[in-house]
């Protein structure tokens, strides 16, 4: 994703657009949430800022997430992962509920922005749902994400390979 500037999609006619309508006014109130380490309160009203004046706006949703997330909040981080993930399903004319989702449902596989940002938005929901206690949530989403990204280009696999030693280990 380019710093800065709006998600872009391809609409599989030859055309790209912003993903967001609102973006310069959404860039606009994130450019306050840089500051996320130093000023998390300011940081926090920016990203909640955007995500009111548009809430279904990925830019927004992706900024949240990232807020929540390196600062510890995965409880908080884990609704903007999944409205990331349904509406890149949109986007790509796939089930809103990824457990439906199967590898010939999109090309996954393609350096796309729209499969790329769904396998790691899912990615996310997954580990944060597992860090947040839900671990059979997190697990199949992390094998979901296997199973429609087979190249592993976002680490699943190793994600999962490290759940799998922890439960081995418990076990033991």
């Amino acid at each position: 994703m380019a710093r800065g500037g709006g998600h872009r999609r391809h609409d599989g006619d030859g055309r790209s657009g912003d993903f967001d309508d609102d973006g310069p006014a959404i860039r606009d109130l994130l450019a306050g949430a840089l500051q996320a380490r130093s000023a998390p309160v300011q940081a926090e009203a920016a990203v909640l800022g955007a995500l009111a004046l548009a809430p279904d706006s990925v830019e927004a949703r992706l900024a949240a997430y990232r807020f929540y997330f390196y600062n510890h909040r995965l409880a908080e981080a884990l609704p903007h992962a999944d409205a990331i993930v349904v509406a890149m399903a949109r986007r790509l004319n796939v089930a809103t509920d990824w457990r439906l989702v199967g590898a010939d449902d999109a090309p996954f596989g393609a350096l796309d922005e729209a499969p790329s940002l769904y396998l790691q938005a899912l990615l996310a929901w997954g580990y944060a749902s597992l860090r947040t206690g839900a671990t059979d949530d997190g697990v199949a989403a992390l094998e979901k994400v296997v199973a429609l990204d087979p190249a592993d280009r976002f680490g699943a696999r190793r994600v999962l390979a490290v759940v799998h030693a922890r439960a081995h280990d418990d076990e033991a």
